[in-house]
């Protein structure tokens, strides 16, 4: 009888293991497909998050420029960059947020050049547009300017003044050099290639390698990888959703809307002259990153052009393109500085 009851209890563990384990693999199969969603609901994070591989989109194009995803090398270098930066999430958010700031100022100095429009990705895989950014090498801004390249292409570079950190003449600066590369390879992804390893560096690969494109050059992990990159983000950013990213409107980072002014002569302390028209010090400093010490010297007189935030101009009833620039003649600004209001200032 014992022995019976014994049996019975070995045959109930038994069907209630069986039960549990096969629970648990249910379990584990359920959690590990892909979440529905209805049409009309926002994924959340925790209703939708998986990890899939990715495909090629179909038609994707470099500068308007096809590339040879027949080559199995190339689909596969995309795919290396495509799953980095999709995965890579805080990252690619971070991108979503500024690119709605400073591509409205990149994209038309682009087209006014006659430059794709692809090119503006270049500059978000130089800096992650953060205007102050600075490499180990010493390359400045965000496009990354070398200080003699910086110089050859006519910017100003000292230490009060580095335009690298001023966005519009540096793009300007930017587009010169491709114009330039260009007229050399007729190719732009060899332009974006030579962009990151020099004119010097990308000749010499070409003709050692006995090759007339970026696509079939074996080059070094930085260069090798720089266009793919280029091309994943311009098909992440241009296509959110499509790859999970969710950013509501507001969480964008909003363009500054900013007056700009003239000054012709030596701004003492910078400081002070934040002060007097109603800002801070430190955002003086972030709508102008290219003034690099608490003073302006200026011996020279050159006119430069300073963004205020544009309330502050309303705020003082300054409303632009009143005086003519050709007829204005700028005051000196005093070692105390003048407010914006003053005659001293042009505002353009």
């Amino acid at each position: 009888m014992k022995n019976q009851k014994t049996s019975a209890y070995i045959k109930f563990l038994s069907i209630s293991s069986s039960i549990i384990a096969i629970y648990i693999v249910t379990q584990l199969f359920t959690f590990s497909t892909e979440p529905s969603i209805s049409a009309n609901e926002t994924p959340t994070f925790k209703n939708s998050y998986s990890i899939f591989s990715l495909k090629i989109p179909e038609g994707i194009n470099f500068a308007g420029e096809k590339i040879p995803f027949e080559k199995h090398w190339v689909k596969e270098s995309l795919d290396r960059e495509l799953l980095v930066n999709t995965y890579w999430q805080s990252q690619t958010v971070l991108f979503i947020k500024r690119c709605n700031r400073y591509f409205p100022i990149i994209e038309p100095i682009l087209k006014e050049h006659n430059i794709p429009d692809d090119f503006k990705y270049l500059a978000v895989i130089e800096s992650g547009l953060m205007p102050r950014a600075i490499s180990p090498a010493g390359a400045a801004g965000i496009w990354q300017f070398m200080r003699s390249t910086a110089s050859e292409y006519g910017l100003e570079v000292n230490s009060e003044v580095d335009e690298r950190y001023h966005l519009e003449k540096a793009t300007v600066a930017a587009c010169k050099y491709f114009k330039k590369s260009y007229a050399s390879y007729q190719n732009w992804s060899l332009v974006a290639a030579s962009y990151n390893a020099g004119k010097t560096g990308i000749n010499r690969q070409l003709n050692l390698q006995k090759a007339n494109n970026y696509y079939d050059l074996l080059l070094g992990e930085e260069t090798g990888r720089y266009v793919y990159r280029i091309i994943a983000l311009k098909e992440i950013l241009s296509h959110p959703n499509r790859y999970g990213f969710y950013v509501d409107e507001e969480d964008l980072y909003p363009n500054l809307k900013t007056t700009k002014i003239v000054v012709d002569s030596t701004i003492n302390n910078i400081a002070d002259f934040a002060k007097s028209n109603g800002i801070s010090y430190k955002e003086f400093k972030d709508l102008n990153p290219w003034l690099r010490k608490n003073k302006l010297s200026n011996s020279r007189k050159t006119k430069y052009e300073i963004d205020l935030p544009v309330q502050i101009a309303t705020q003082q009833k300054i409303e632009p393109n009143i005086v003519p620039a050709e007829t204005f003649v700028p005051n000196k600004i005093s070692g105390n500085n003048i407010p914006l209001k003053t005659s001293g200032l042009q505002v353009q």
